[in-house]
């Protein structure tokens, strides 16, 4: 009896001599960050993950960009509001590409705590932090003995079947980049192909093939902060395209409105190119030509923003050929996330293309089999696909707690 009163006595003297849990929890920063992991919610936990914007005192945006290696470069915008206004960042992590997952979400972590420290210095929690620099920093970098180049390579295979079906397909990819501030170059080799077997009703067998092959290179240079200059070619063979072999070299250049210098946030580029095409028909097409050399141009536009209202990438690009402006192809993509008021969003991905281009149709016409297995190209005046969808979440503008068990 006598220890239990003085474990409770000991209780009450330590919830006495230090601020209780929940007492910091309402002390702390308010943080709006839609797109936080598990694992930054539990490795920051000094820290409210609030669900609506308006309650936030520094809401995160997170964008990610490729980089010359083939890893990755993570930003972090935090913005500062209510109590916090007027108070701006900008965090960037690199990831190499043989990076773990964990290395790489450890790396986030750590730089996201170093950002928050000066936001932190607006709440009581301030006192309860050490900041510690634990690697001594090496006064020289070693020389890459690469020089910036990247090579990879991937080879895949897929195996499926059932009683009267059968599928195979084999997949290869090569390429090589180099990335620089004033330059980019990427060759990018590829093969495809697969086989199918089907068993139909009155015994008859169907088999369905189909391969391609590329070779596609790219060059970027750099002008200034809003022009860039380059060209691509590439050479490439279809059996869906019906073109035994197609070359094409088109030299290419853009303006961006923005500076470069802001893509991860926003972006408003104008690129035109124009070049030559070379086709080699698989089969004498609707146009009478087994051959073909041609004279084309290409003007795209492309739009994308990240804001904490959302994000929205646009594209529309014109092509058409020189010698035949009839034929041409009008194309649009979209994809947009947007935040329409609290816990109401908004979430499209689509694409359209008006197609008056079809040069390779072959004169002879594709059979039920081949268009029902989608082995050849089809004549067609459009195309389109599209995605979209709303969540609405309610209740709680907390939460801050992670618990991973059964999965959900």
């Amino acid at each position: 009896m006598v220890l239990a009163l003085a474990l409770v006595f000991l209780g009450a003297y330590s919830q006495e001599s230090s601020p209780s849990s929940d007492t910091l929890r309402k002390d702390a920063l308010n943080v709006y960050f839609s797109s936080a992991s598990s694992f930054i919610k539990r490795e920051i936990t000094f820290i409210n993950y609030v669900r609506d914007l308006k309650e936030a005192d520094v809401y995160i945006i997170a964008t990610y960009e490729p980089t010359g290696s083939g890893g990755e470069s993570y930003t972090f915008f935090i913005v500062g509001q209510n109590r916090c206004t007027g108070m701006n960042d900008t965090i960037r992590v690199t990831a190499s590409p043989d990076e773990t997952e964990d290395i790489i979400r450890t790396k986030q972590v750590n730089a996201l705590k170093m950002g928050l420290m000066r936001y932190m210095l607006k709440t009581p929690l301030a006192s309860y932090f050490d900041v510690r620099f634990t690697q001594p920093v090496k006064e020289t970098v070693e020389t890459d003995k690469w020089n910036n180049w990247v090579f990879r390579t991937n080879i895949s295979g897929n195996l499926s079947g059932q009683k009267r079906f059968k599928s195979l397909s084999l997949n290869g990819s090569t390429s090589a980049f180099r990335v620089t501030e004033k330059s980019k170059f990427q060759t990018y080799l590829s093969l495809s192909w697969s086989r199918q077997k089907f068993e139909m009703n009155d015994s008859t067998i169907e088999h369905s093939h189909s391969k391609s092959q590329g070779i596609n290179t790219y060059y970027v240079k750099s002008v200034n902060d809003h022009w860039s200059v380059g060209f691509s070619t590439g050479l490439s063979a279809s059996s869906f395209g019906s073109y035994d072999l197609r070359y094409r070299l088109t030299p290419a250049i853009e303006y961006d409105i923005f500076p470069y210098s802001e893509s991860t946030r926003r972006q408003l580029r104008i690129m035109y190119e124009a070049g030559y095409n070379y086709n080699d028909y698989s089969d004498t097409t609707i146009y009478n030509k087994l051959t073909e050399h041609l004279w084309l141009h290409e003007l795209t536009a492309s739009w994308q923003v990240v804001q904490k209202w959302g994000s929205v990438d646009f594209t529309l690009s014109w092509l058409n050929y020189f010698h035949d402006w009839s034929k041409n192809n009008l194309s649009a993509s979209l994809y947009m996330s947007i935040r329409i008021f609290k816990g109401l969003n908004l979430n499209f991905m689509g694409s359209a293309a008006i197609v008056n281009d079809q040069l390779s149709l072959p004169k002879g016409g594709v059979s039920d089999t081949d268009i029902l297995l989608r082995r050849r190209i089809t004549e067609t005046k459009f195309d389109y696909y599209g995605y979209f969808g709303f969540s609405y979440t309610f209740g709680s503008i907390y939460n801050n707690a992670v618990n991973p068990r059964f999965g959900w």
